[in-house]
């Protein structure tokens, strides 16, 4: 075990809680991770048990204490997946299993609610185009079954487990759907009388509950700082906090977030906004199950090496004769084009396609997504240069599909080495400069990957090719806005 203080990163995602211990000076000294099954009892559902977010907490502190006296800790930072839903009884425990963002259940809930307070209104007051994926369509959908009127966010349930408190940060706050972005307060009149939580910033901390101090072996009165949505933290972890730069998350879904000084809507809805730490706005979109996508295909196609060999296969091909693959299997989108009956789809197959034209496919269909994604967050600095996106993440992690999307943006691309968890890192540092008077910025290494501006005629066509595909299958008028080049 190694000496001096550390801060406590807690990431509670989608597949596992990852949690880290963080040192002044930005290195990891510690790690550990539990996972979790997600349950779909039928087409739509995603449900995990709260219980097991709990089993993982107990896990990853205790994993934590083994390898870093809990006696330096400072402090606890939360972080966490968004939306998902956690309904509450009178006693605040959770009724019902929690209702996660992969599910698409609550489309007309969603639809009827767009409708009663009219979507363009609805955006301009909390910055979301409020799918079936927010919390008040879902709760709307399961508050039959589930009784209690109290919703949550998942890192609103994690606060509320550690601390005995309820309490909401603005990042999270705005997943529920009737939060107002400009007075930072709830929309009372969209709520209709369900009970949130109160909203607080980021920084906010209260007292580890004694028992758990007790059981870690902690500090009494050990601080637990509120935290923000994982997009939030992991560009926050990232480092990315000037204007243009972006965040490209590729995990089971890939998250792109472009920092903005100043709150900056869209006259056409297609990227949401998301209050970030501190001061500034995230412009938003999540390209839903691209990683799982890879993984996906990787099994239909027997591959032992799983998405990593996808995507090794994927290099070999000719990028031009692949198939035209539209990536949305989750299925739906909440990139730019926010349209819940997109449907996977393979087209151009022949007798002479192989596994690796269809993984590469695959690829090109993603980085044709992230393409049309960051042309509409593009936001020059105030020299007038463009920011760097800054990747992180399992398939970021090949330098094939770096240099796609270098190519097919014209942006240069850094990736992160060395480090994944940059949520819970963003935790930890959150929550050591919230309670210990941090002021830590972290140099991550970086691979950069340059455009070829040569290539970009050839990404031009094929954006031409998948939009035109995705036109031609997607049933009756699309809802979809914004072509690839963000037009």
């Amino acid at each position: 075990m190694t000496s001096g203080l550390v801060s406590i990163g807690l990431d509670l995602g989608t597949s596992g809680l990852k949690a880290v211990a963080l040192s002044e000076e930005g290195l990891v000294l510690g790690r550990a991770r539990m996972d979790y099954p997600t349950s779909r009892p039928e087409p739509g559902a995603a449900e995990q048990s709260p219980r097991a977010w709990s089993d993982a907490v107990d896990s990853v502190l205790a994993a934590l204490g083994r390898q870093i006296e809990p006696a330096r800790w400072t402090s606890i930072g939360l972080s966490a997946m968004l939306p998902t839903l956690v309904c509450l009884n009178s006693r605040r425990e959770p009724v019902g299993p929690a209702v996660t963002w992969e599910d698409n259940r609550a489309a007309l809930e969603a639809r009827d609610l767009r409708a009663r307070h009219g979507v363009d209104e609805l955006y301009r007051s909390t910055g979301q185009y409020v799918d079936a994926r927010y919390l008040l369509p879902m709760h709307a959908r399961v508050a039959p079954a589930a009784g209690g009127t109290t919703i949550a966010g998942a890192k609103d349930y994690l606060f509320l487990l550690l601390t005995g408190e309820l309490a909401t940060d603005p990042s999270t706050a705005a997943g529920y759907g009737a939060f107002d972005l400009a007075s930072g307060r709830w929309i009372r009149s969209i709520l209709a009388g369900i009970v949130v939580p109160d909203v607080l910033p980021s920084n906010t901390a209260a007292a580890l509950r004694p028992h758990l101090a007790e059981r870690f072996g902690c500090r009494s009165g050990l601080p637990v700082v509120l935290g923000a949505a994982d997009s939030v933290l992991g560009a926050y972890g990232l480092g990315v906090r000037r204007q243009g730069d972006v965040a490209y998350v590729a995990g089971s879904s890939t998250v792109i977030l472009s920092f903005s000084e100043a709150l900056r809507l869209d006259d056409r809805m297609r990227y949401i906004v998301t209050p970030m730490v501190g001061e500034g706005f995230g412009l938003e979109m999540d390209l839903l199950a691209t990683g799982s996508a890879f993984a996906w295909l990787a099994g239909v196609l027997n591959l032992p090496g799983g998405a990593d060999e996808l995507i090794r296969l994927a290099a070999g091909a000719d990028i031009l004769s692949a198939p035209g693959f539209l990536p949305y299997v989750a299925p739906g989108e909440q990139g730019a084009l926010w349209d819940d009956r997109l449907m996977g789809v393979i087209s151009g197959l022949s007798l002479r396609s192989g596994a690796s034209d269809v993984a590469r496919g695959l690829v090109s269909g993603i980085v044709l997504e992230s393409r049309r994604c960051l042309a509409l967050v593009d936001s020059p600095r105030s020299d007038s240069t463009r920011g760097v996106v800054r990747v992180t993440g399992r398939s970021a992690s090949s330098g094939t599909v770096r240099q796609d999307l270098a190519d097919a943006t014209g942006r240069v691309v850094e990736f992160v080495e060395g480090e994944t968890d940059h949520s819970a890192v963003g935790a930890a540092l959150l929550a050591g400069e919230a309670t210990a008077g941090w002021t830590t910025e972290i140099e991550w290494p970086v691979v950069v990957t340059e455009p070829r501006i040569s290539r970009g005629a050839l990404w031009d066509e094929l954006a031409i090719r998948h939009d035109e595909l995705r036109l031609r299958t997607t049933p009756g008028e699309s809802s979809g806005v914004g072509s690839l080049g963000g037009e």
